[in-house]
């Protein structure tokens, strides 16, 4: 049995703890950080710091950020019709990337989750309400990851903002582009036949 001093073993276990970090990514870390430059695991530790410290939720759309409301909620060229909600704000970034939306976002932070013991009352589904008090907003996005949270997620969302007289919808999914069909499992099978178009 293979034993660690006590801060590296600590190290370990405190890396092991970050998501997609396994016990060997974690060890492999550990080393390079006790074993590289002194400077680099001290900046690594400061950046750590000021990223909790520094980071707060933005008042409007519920996102990390460090100002308040946060750039995008600022930024006056945005489509304001246009909400997309989304469950982290990891997705905004990659919504974003595609260059395509030009709308504002709401973040849950989560999805219904009976098993988790996550439910309604748990994600920001009061501010997102209260956001389309103003009647502003005429789309709301519903761009929840398609599994069966995100799935029961938007359900639940759309009973709830359709009442509201806003248009509700759902992000299509489907069959990545470049794929197998022989590959792609049945669900998104049915979701790309459900969301086809017309050519």
């Amino acid at each position: 049995m293979l034993h660690y001093s006590r801060p590296i073993a600590r190290l370990i276990e405190e890396l092991n703890k970050l998501p997609g970090i396994g016990p060997k990514t974690a060890q492999r870390l550990a080393y390079h950080l006790v074993t590289g430059p002194k400077e680099d695991a001290h900046s690594l530790a400061e950046a750590i710091i000021e990223a909790r410290e520094r980071t707060i939720y933005c008042s409007v759309c519920c996102t990390i950020t460090d100002v308040d409301p946060c750039p995008l909620c600022r930024d006056e060229t945005r489509d304001r019709t246009l909400l997309c909600v989304v469950e982290e704000p990891k997705d905004i970034l990659v919504l974003e990337r595609t260059r395509e939306y030009k709308g504002l976002y709401h973040v849950l932070h989560g999805a219904i989750s009976p098993m988790d013991g996550v439910g309604p009352q748990d994600l920001k589904i009061k501010e997102l309400l209260a956001r389309l008090g103003d009647g502003r907003v005429q789309e709301v996005i519903l761009a929840t990851d398609p599994n069966i949270e995100g799935e029961a997620t938007a359900m639940y969302l759309a009973r709830l903002l359709k009442p509201l007289g806003v248009k509700v919808t759902r992000m299509a999914h489907g069959m990545p582009v470049g794929g197998d069909l022989e590959y792609v499992d049945e669900v998104t099978l049915t979701k790309a036949l459900e969301g086809r178009r017309e050519l």
